[in-house]
């Protein structure tokens, strides 16, 4: 059975715990201060087409191991030629075979900026985020209170880092604005029960205002799901399981985008 999201805000919990008492803080500090974060928002507000967020996933609770041949300096480099915008690296172990070192390791390769994609609850993991090489973290509107919300958004600014707020629900986005965020993720699959609707982001799409950098996040497969949800507005897209799953990531990415571009020119011909 698959862990709840319950389960795993509570083995994160234990995990932060665990990892501040053993942790030489002063050291940590330090090694945060040694990486420049490198604009994961504008990287993506920059692109003219389809910013993908690629990201790097071993596994998942709901499908196990998506790919046994994980290497994240390889597919670091090959995402990024392939033409991702930026990337996203999982860092749990108990639940997506993630780590730390996977971050380090993928965000040295590349000149992408990097996404920490964990359950963050403590001001603790940003400085990680940041002595680890990400230039952003997630934050998830679904495991925190308004209040913890404000203060891990202000504490990422604090330290330079950009905020990926995601959201699920109608509720949960309206949250994440009202805290100020300006890179608004929605994820279209529900933590509580991780089944997968596209048809989520489009509908919470008319609710973002223009000047935030909108993300599409999850069961994104194929040039029409990028081209659907461009058109509604969205500008970035985070993709991992269908890369992963594919023989090579990098021509995964590039057929895509290929295909994106295709339906995007056969729309603007009927229009």
């Amino acid at each position: 059975m698959a862990a709840t999201l319950d389960q795993i805000v509570a083995a994160t919990r234990r995990r932060v715990a665990d990892a501040k008492r053993s942790t030489d803080l002063r050291r940590l500090e330090q090694e945060a201060e040694q990486h420049i974060p490198r604009g994961f928002r504008r990287a993506l507000a920059s692109q003219s087409g389809p910013a993908i967020i690629a990201e790097l996933k071993k596994a998942s609770p709901s499908r196990g191991v998506i790919r046994a041949n994980f290497d994240p300096e390889g597919l670091a480099g090959e995402l990024e030629a392939a033409g991702a915008a930026a990337l996203s690296v999982l860092i749990d172990e108990e639940f997506f075979q993630g780590s730390l070192v996977n971050l380090q390791r993928a965000s040295a390769r590349t000149k992408l900026p990097c996404l920490q994609k964990d359950f963050v609850v403590d001001e603790f993991q940003l400085l990680q985020a940041r002595a680890h090489g990400a230039d952003a973290v997630l934050l998830i509107v679904a495991v925190l209170s308004p209040s913890e919300l404000i203060a891990l958004s202000r504490k990422s600014r604090d330290l330079g880092l950009d905020v990926l707020c995601e959201a699920h629900s109608e509720e949960e986005l309206r949250r994440a604005l009202e805290t100020g965020c300006d890179l608004v993720g929605v994820n279209n699959r529900d933590l509580r029960t991780f089944k997968v609707d596209v048809n989520t982001a489009l509908r919470l799409a008319d609710i973002i205002p223009r000047n935030v950098v909108s993300v599409a996040e999850s069961g994104i497969d194929s040039g029409a799901d990028i081209s659907r949800l461009r058109a509604a507005g969205y500008r970035a897209f985070l993709i991992g399981e269908s890369l992963m799953k594919a023989e090579s990531p990098g021509e995964a990415l590039k057929t895509l985008l290929a295909e994106a571009e295709r339906e995007a020119s056969a729309l603007s011909t009927k229009d």
